[in-house]
């Protein structure tokens, strides 16, 4: 008996490879196709990692004729003479960051409230419709926005931008200098070519990429914690308040940083909007200073040697300055889902 048990376990026992193979499937390397998958990986974001260095390097390349000339005033003059060897970039970094603070001001609660519409509340067919909608939205050319802003927008805005100005000019950023609200002739040409109209057409252009990233966040929040919000007694919003909201706040913060740094860099539709001011200029409502990117589109046909080179250092700066945005983005996406994780 005691012979026959032994070879009945040994008849049991497992192969001599199995527990091998079953080590690295728990290590999660279960053959050739995973190292194969991990290599192709690693191999694309070294990749990525090695053209951000790249392009980093040749813009500093090419700007270093000017930042050894203009040292630490290229970030605090304001003026854009580069003949005389004297330029800077505090002018069109202010417009810069206004310009995209506008524009995320009106795109992100008009993309949350969309996104939240499709996900939670449109019928099937309609929620296919505006889906359709609004990559067909992504995919319109910038210099459409722009046009639309320059002719249309633009004649549309003026009337609530001297209300703003009128009830909220003691606010410094509505403040408007040499504006007769008694005027309308003289007030309409004061604020035309503003920032507040070119914020308007980048969120325009912004948030359908929001609205995109948010709403597949939003479409993934679990449908267990959402019956389970039902089953409490929780109405409709209740449960968006509890169970999707929360899970989609790490969606949120990445989708809203991804149209900041769209919004940053954008181009054709500042440029048909504002005319480039070059002086430190807050007030969004008045004629506005231009951005960065659209000051190397409008002088970079023209430019000298030197000229090439400040161009070039103000990309840089510009490019340093959606990385800062990306890293502190992903920084804030990653800490959300620990703390939800935790939860």
């Amino acid at each position: 008996m005691r012979t026959r048990a032994r070879t009945a376990g040994a008849g049991t026992s497992p192969e001599p490879g199995a527990a091998d193979d079953r080590a690295r499937r728990l290590h999660g390397d279960s053959g050739p196709a995973d190292r194969l998958f991990r290599a192709v990986a690693t191999s694309g974001g070294s990749l990525v990692l090695a053209v951000m260095l790249l392009v980093g390097g040749f813009l500093t390349y090419r700007a270093w004729q000017a930042l050894r000339v203009a040292k630490w005033s290229f970030l605090t003059t304001a003026a854009w003479e580069p003949d005389a060897h004297h330029v800077g970039i505090a002018a069109v970094i202010t417009g810069t960051v206004l310009i995209a603070a506008v524009a995320i001001v009106f795109a992100v609660p008009l993309a949350i409230g969309t996104a939240l519409y499709i996900s939670e509340y449109a019928p099937p067919r309609l929620r296919r419709t505006l889906i359709s909608t609004i990559d067909l939205m992504a995919a319109v050319p910038s210099v459409i926005y722009g046009l639309w802003g320059l002719f249309f927008l633009q004649g549309k805005v003026i009337g609530l931008a001297r209300w703003l100005s009128t009830y909220f000019g003691w606010f410094p950023l509505f403040k408007v200098d040499n504006a007769d609200p008694h005027d309308p002739l003289a007030t309409a040409t004061v604020y035309t070519a503003s920032t507040f109209i070119a914020g308007m057409v980048v969120a325009m252009m912004v948030t359908p990429i929001i609205c995109s990233i948010i709403r597949e966040v939003f479409s993934q929040a679990p449908v267990g914690e959402r019956e389970g919000a039902y089953a409490l007694g929780a109405t409709r919003w209740g449960m968006i308040r509890a169970v999707v909201l929360p899970y989609g706040t790490g969606g949120m913060i990445g989708g809203t940083m991804l149209g900041l740094g769209r919004a940053l860099g954008e181009t054709i539709g500042v440029y048909l909007v504002i005319s480039p001011v070059f002086e430190i200029q807050p007030h969004i409502l008045q004629a506005g200073t231009s951005s960065v990117s659209s000051l190397i589109a409008l002088r970079y046909g023209e430019a000298s040697q030197f000229g090439m080179s400040a161009l070039m250092a103000a990309g840089l700066a510009l490019f340093l300055m959606t990385l800062v945005v990306n890293f502190v983005a992903s920084s804030i996406v990653a800490r959300s889902r620990s703390g939800a994780t935790a939860e």
